[in-house]
């Protein structure tokens, strides 16, 4: 029986394409948990009107993540923190502490996951840090960590 999805369904295949499905599979439990619908020229309107909007859906993303790339690239993020001997950080500065610097910088929320940061931050000095937006989309920030003041 062919089916248009209009969901994603792992192991079957993605919202708005058709595929064949086995009888009772279809109708047991994709039509009823409306994850598809039979195949009829009204759903062929539909596959193609779903196929436009996943369209229109990714290509926001991409501007979106484009224009996040932008704001980001070269930033520098500075953080005050208490150093013993050797410039190392009594605490450390994590994913989480430079995202939430990052969000209030530019005023936009950025993830933690996205931060490319092994390991936490701890000891004074520059820091590179790769933030991967989308595949194949990355910014590149500064972090800074300055020797708070032994008051």
């Amino acid at each position: 029986m062919q089916v248009l999805l209009l969901k994603d369904v792992p192991g079957l295949g993605r919202a708005g394409q058709i595929k064949e499905a086995a009888g009772g599979y279809a109708l047991n439990y994709l039509i009823p948990r409306k994850l598809a619908v039979a195949v009829t020229d009204g759903a062929l309107k539909q596959a193609q009107t779903l196929k436009e909007a996943e369209v229109r859906k990714r290509d926001r993303k991409a501007d979106e993540a484009k224009t996040l790339v932008d704001k980001l690239d070269g930033q520098s993020v500075t953080f005050k923190a208490r150093a013993g001997e050797g410039d190392r950080l009594y605490g450390s500065i994590t994913a989480a502490d430079v995202a939430e610097a990052l969000s209030r910088s530019i005023g936009a929320e950025v993830d933690r996951r996205l931060m490319d940061l092994e390991h936490s931050i701890k000891s004074l000095g520059e820091h590179r840090v790769q933030v991967k937006i989308a595949a194949g989309l990355a910014a590149t920030i500064w972090v800074v960590v300055e020797r708070a003041s032994q008051e």
